[in-house]
């Protein structure tokens, strides 16, 4: 799975993570909390299935080197100390 491939699978995870909370929240409020009915529950399974997916992507694209971070604490610095 190439760097581009991989982004747009992470983006599709957490894409249906949202549709799941919404759906969950949605079930939630249709059973109105009957403790019969296990529908909400079997949502929070599939978004922490999902969520775990997730991370696994990301820790493979980390660790293969196809996902990089940008963030400003994780740059080289440019200024390098000389000794005169």
């Amino acid at each position: 799975m190439s760097g581009p491939q991989l982004k747009i699978f992470i983006l599709i995870l957490m894409v249906l993570m949202v549709i799941s909370l919404c759906n969950g929240l949605f079930v939630l409020f249709q059973d109105n909390g009957a403790p019969e009915s296990k529908r909400t529950f079997h949502r929070l399974v599939l978004r922490v299935a999902l969520a775990a997916a997730l991370l696994s992507a990301m820790v493979y694209g980390f660790y293969s080197g196809k996902l990089h971070s940008s963030a400003p604490w994780n740059r080289p610095s440019l200024t390098e100390h000389t000794t005169p």
